[in-house]
Formats: C-alpha cells, sequence, structure tokens
C-alpha cells in the first residue's frame, strides 16, 4: 500500500499480525485502539506536514526526524524514544556501502519509521506482519527491524572478506598495477561501512540500558545481541582493512622491485655500450685527421676493437656479481 508519503501502516493486533490502515485512520488514532506503525518516505511534502503538526512530536524531534543526514544514535526524550539506524543498500544498481537511514519515533502505542530509499528489512517485518508472525508490540517491532538491518549487513561484509582473499591470492600470482585501483576500491567500501557501523553498535547497546518501560527485558536482550553482532561487523572491516593495507604495501613493494629491476638492467646495457657509443661517436666526427680513414682494414679493426671492449665490459660486471 502506498498512499504518497504513506509507504504503509499497520494497527497491531498484538499476537503477530496487524491491519493495514490509511492516513484516514491514522489521522483518528488513538493508544486505545491499539499499537500502531505508520511507515513513511520523509521527502514527501504530506508525509512532512503530518509529522510537523499532526503526529504530535515535538518541534525538536519533528526535525530530527525529517533531517536530510542522519548518523546512528538512540536518545531517550520524556515522551518517547528517538533513534536513528542505517542499513545497507541493497536496492538494484546501488552501492552496498552507501548506507540508507532509517529513523524512529517510539511511544508505548506507536512507532513512527521514516526513510526514503527502499529498505529491504521494513518489508520484510510488514510481510511478516501481513502473515500474522510478526511482532506483537512497539517494542518488538524496533527490535525486528533492528534484527533485520543488521542480518543483511553479513553478506556485504562476507564480500569484502572473499574480495580480499582473492586480491590477496592474485598479488602472489600477478603484478598488475590494475590490483592496486581494486585494493583502493576495498578500502574505501571498508571505511564507508564502518563509519555507520561503529556509532550503530552505541546506539543499540544504548537502548538496553535506558530506561525505557516499554521495552521488555527480551527486547533489551535482543538489542544487545544485535550490539554485539555489529561489533563483530566492526572487528571484521577493521581486520580486512589491515589485510588490504598489508596487501597492498606488499603489491607496492613487489612492483617497485620489478621496476628496480628494469632499471638495473637498463643501467648495465647502458654501462656496456657507453664506451663503445663514445668511441663511434668520436670516429664519427665529420672532421680532416680521422685515423685509419684511407686504410681498407680499419672498419674491420675497429669493430674488433669494440667487440672486445664489450666482452671486457660483460667480464667486469659478472666479476663484480653484477650480472
Amino acid at each position: 500500500m502506498a498512499e504518497s508519503g504513506l509507504i504503509a501502516a499497520y494497527l497491531l493486533d498484538g499476537k503477530g499480525g496487524g491491519k493495514v490502515v490509511g492516513w484516514d485512520d491514522v489521522r483518528r488514532w488513538t493508544p486505545h485502539e491499539g499499537a500502531l506503525w505508520v511507515h513513511l518516505d520523509y521527502t514527501a511534502s504530506d508525509a512532512q506536514e503530518w509529522v510537523v503538526r499532526e503526529s504530535g512530536v515535538d518541534d525538536v524531534t519533528a526535525e530530527a526526524l525529517l533531517e536530510e543526514d542522519t548518523r546512528p544514535r538512540s536518545v531517550v526524550l520524556p515522551n518517547g524514544l528517538l533513534v536513528c539506524l542505517r542499513g545497507v543498500n541493497l536496492n538494484p544498481g546501488a552501492d552496498p556501502e552507501d548506507m540508507v537511514a532509517m529513523r524512529f519515533w517510539l511511544e508505548e502505542q506507536r512507532v513512527i519509521t521514516l526513510r526514503h530509499r527502499r529498505l529491504l528489512s521494513a518489508d520484510y517485518v510488514r510481510r511478516n506482519i501481513e502473515e500474522g508472525i510478526g511482532p506483537r508490540t512497539t517494542g518488538e517491532l524496533l527490535v525486528d527491524l533492528a534484527e533485520r538491518l543488521t542480518e543483511r549487513m553479513s553478506r556485504v561484509i562476507e564480500s569484502i572478506d572473499e574480495t580480499v582473499d582473492e586480491l590477496e591470492e592474485r598479488v602472489l600470482r600477478e603484478e598488475s598495477p590494475s590490483l592496486r585501483t581494486e585494493l583502493g576500491e576495498v578500502r574505501r567500501q571498508d571505511i564507508a561501512l564502518r563509519r555507520y557501523l561503529a556509532p550503530q553498535r552505541a546506539a543499540l547497546n544504548d537502548m538496553t540500558t535506558e530506561r525505557v518501560p516499554w521495552l521488555s527485558k527480551k527486547d533489551r536482550n535482543r538489542l544487545r545481541e544485535e550490539a554485539d553482532r555489529v561489533m563483530r561487523y566492526v572487528e571484521d572491516l577493521d581486520a580486512a582493512r589491515e589485510r588490504a593495507g598489508v596487501t597492498q604495501e606488499e603489491l607496492d613493494s613487489k612492483l617497485s622491485e620489478q621496476t628496480n629491476n628494469r632499471m638495473y638492467v637498463l643501467s648495465l646495457i647502458a654501462g656496456v655500450f657507453l664506451p663503445i657509443t663514445f668511441i663511434t661517436g668520436l670516429l664519427g666526427v665529420n672532421v680532416g685527421g680521422i685515423p685509419g680513414a684511407e686504410n681498407p682494414w680499419a672498419f674491420l679493426t675497429l669493430t674488433l676493437i669494440l667487440i672486445v671492449i664489450t666482452v671486457f665490459g660483460l667480464v667486469l660486471f659478472k666479476n663484480k656479481r653484477w650480472l
């Protein structure tokens, strides 16, 4: 269901299911009807209008919910809980590290979530509600969404680890400069993900200690598990970044050694032919008095002298172990 900025709204039945409702029902809703989940696109004008003027949240909270760029956090306010989390962008053609923000405003009987780009995690929870196996309370709804957001990160983290493994093996087999670009891309993805995962772990952990009466002990334990899982992801990203850095250093060392070897060979060639070049250049001066100009054996004699000089140079370099 979608009505402009209203992506979906459900009146939870407390048993895992829920009734799909529209804008009119959302506007008429009162807490005694049951728990309400309102899922909005914060860029839509009618959603913004409802949040600011009709939702009942204060101006500071409304501004935080509609802010363009947010970092993961959780803040307990007198009348509710403000939470901002991030999920990986698994939309077609998108970069997973371009993480999608999801904002929550939670009360005992109402949850307002806002996003712009589609989040598969929210779609998953919506399907569960429609099938009657979804969250029963607002606390469970928060935890379910947090778990789905965290769970979908695992594929991206594993992909980064696999990419680093592959690049490590390729560096041992190849010395291609293009590997630098691929290693740089992996490190960029790693940094972009870690930028949000580290504060997300703190946000999830904070919710387990805050005094929110409608968060049950089970909800807090599940949030603590998700905080630990995000921490493991952060550690995996740190390890992948260090491995990519070591791999890049090894690649740079191999490429530098390769360049030095080539320069060394060129230097040896120049050293061998430098005397020859000097002699031929000197004898090639177009002035009178060049020795042997009239002697028919002069060219052969000069050639033999050049061969002797070349052999002498090669023997000298070999004795000095330069070859």
